[in-house]
């Protein structure tokens, strides 16, 4: 898939602007792609807390950190590579980790793309290093600065916090920015809540869990959960979903799982809850990736096992939840979300068979 920020990064190395150093680079937020396949860059290590892209580096080829808790140690090198993300708090983060990280005298580049916050993060790192080069391509910016005497110090101390775990809604909760409605409770979320019965039984997935609320509801309402699996793709989110889940002292069994859902389930249910995303880590919709997560639920049900899904109401998931389940009906809306409850159809005895 074209990925123009990728592209525009490693253009200052390939024109030789800035030299590729003997002991490699860390490449924070890495994602996998043309620039990065082929060896070019003896030496590069990655980090990158997002499961799907995580294994794509690795498919690459490419030495990647572990990322299942978000948080790596970083090694140090002089340079570090960083993709920001869109989210303010957690770009000036990464960029003040990312100085934090370089050795000195060493370089800290970025690259983000025009209509994702250029000019802003372009400003950020200029305000903390005290010193920028810049270039445009591909209708992004790639930028970068030398870690010297400019660098405020201070100010790298400030930003590398921004994106740390912190109490939200009361201290319900524990969340950092950068994590899917990481200080709220997400509207669609909190209407499906409101939908399922406190009747849920048996072992259970959430999938796409995020910082833990549709799982948090569900082991405080049903008590008859035995078993509940977790599973969240972004590794930052998942440890965030752990410390709240376990904090609540449930009788049943937690499993976290830093898992690609769209890739399937390696385990039977006998209900599903599901908020699925609907954009990768772009601003393109993605219902495919919705799509994929009501497939793996159908798959993973046991016969008559239920999936309660809340998604925006334009979403086109009709299909295959009428192709996957045997009976699908739409059980609350508010205008902007629908509520699905599906149930998978019972196996025919065997003299339905005959």
């Amino acid at each position: 898939m074209s990925d123009p920020a990728l592209d525009a990064l490693f253009l200052p190395l390939e024109q030789r602007q800035i030299a590729w150093p003997d002991d490699g680079a860390l490449f924070l937020r890495a994602r996998a792609g043309v620039p990065t396949t082929g060896g070019r860059w003896p030496g590069l290590v990655c980090e990158q807390s997002f499961q799907p892209l995580h294994a794509a580096l690795q498919r690459s080829g490419l030495e990647v950190l572990p990322a299942e808790t978000g948080d790596p140690m970083l090694p140090r090198k002089p340079l570090v590579l960083v993709l920001p993300p869109r989210q303010r708090d957690e770009s000036r983060a990464v960029l003040a980790r990312a100085l934090q990280a370089v050795t000195p005298g060493g370089w800290v580049m970025a690259s983000v793309a025009n209509d994702e916050g250029a000019k802003s993060a372009q400003d950020d790192l200029a305000r903390i290093a005290g010193n920028i080069g810049a270039l445009s391509k591909h209708k992004c910016r790639v930028f970068w600065a030398q870690a010297g005497d400019t660098v405020d110090a201070a100010l790298v101390e400030s930003w590398s916090a921004l994106d740390r775990p912190r109490e939200v809604l009361g201290g319900r909760f524990l969340s950092r920015p950068g994590v899917f409605a990481w200080d709220r409770i997400d509207p669609a979320s909190a209407l499906l809540a409101a939908h399922l019965p406190a009747t849920l039984a048996g072992r259970g997935a959430d999938l796409g869990a995020g910082y833990g609320f549709l799982s948090s509801e569900l082991l405080q309402r049903c008590a008859g959960i035995t078993a509940l699996d977790v599973f969240e793709a972004e590794g930052r989110a998942l440890a965030l979903a752990r410390h709240n889940l376990d904090a609540l002292g449930a009788k049943a069994l937690i499993g976290y799982h830093w898992h690609d859902v769209t890739a399937g389930l390696p385990q039977r249910y006998d209900f599903i809850v599901s908020n699925p995303p609907f954009h990768a880590h772009g601003r393109e919709g993605r219902p495919d990736i919705g799509r994929a997560f009501i497939a793996a639920a159908a798959s993973a049900l046991n016969p008559g096992g239920a999936l309660w899904l809340v998604a925006n109401r334009h979403l086109p998931y009709e299909d295959v939840l009428d192709a996957r389940f045997g009976e699908v009906r739409e059980v609350a809306s508010s205008g902007a979300f629908k509520v699905i409850h599906a149930v998978r159809a019972r196996a025919a005895s065997a003299r339905q068979r005959a």
